[in-house]
């Protein structure tokens, strides 16, 4: 597995947590994971890999 699917494996269950009723605190889970989704989307831009 690439470090961009863990990334993307990251989000998932970051916004799935963001979806359920628990308390965090001053975190927001939902931002956290959309900030892992886009990190795994230009994953390849920031590292200048071509596929």
């Amino acid at each position: 597995m690439s470090i961009q699917g863990l990334f993307y494996i990251v989000a998932v269950i970051l916004l799935v947590l963001a979806a359920l009723p628990i308390s965090t605190g001053r975190i927001s889970l939902g931002l956290l994971g959309a900030a892992f989704a886009l990190l795994g989307y230009s994953w390849d831009t920031i590292t200048g890999a071509v596929n």
